[in-house]
């Protein structure tokens, strides 16, 4: 978990207990009071819910990112490996050239 989603949840605990003890200690109905920490629940599960999914969402992203980063660097290593191979058939081509000229000068002197 992130700074940020460490810091909201504490920040929405404290709200909870705070928000449950207040109405526990207020002077009103036993109705009234159970109403009253029954909606600070559902508010709370709502907004724990939405940091999760913004939360989600966040780290979909960032995968995202990551993968399109490594997309990217995965062809750009395929491209220089393609101009390595290029580079090496150059190099054999030549030798290969070379070879046959060679072969050429000993094939008429005997």
């Amino acid at each position: 978990m992130g700074k940020d989603s460490t810091t909201m949840l504490g920040i929405l605990a404290g709200t909870a207990i705070g928000a449950a003890l207040g109405i526990l200690f207020a002077p009103d109905k036993g109705l009234n009071t159970r109403q009253r920490i029954a909606d600070e629940a559902v508010s709370a599960k709502d907004k724990l819910t939405e940091k999760a999914i913004h939360l989600k969402d966040q780290a979909a992203a960032t995968l995202s990112n990551k993968k399109e980063t490594l997309d990217v660097q995965l062809e750009n290593m395929v491209s220089d490996v393609s101009h390595k191979a290029d580079d090496v058939i150059d190099t054999l081509e030549r030798k290969l050239a070379e070879l046959k000229v060679k072969n050429k000068k000993l094939q008429k002197t005997v």
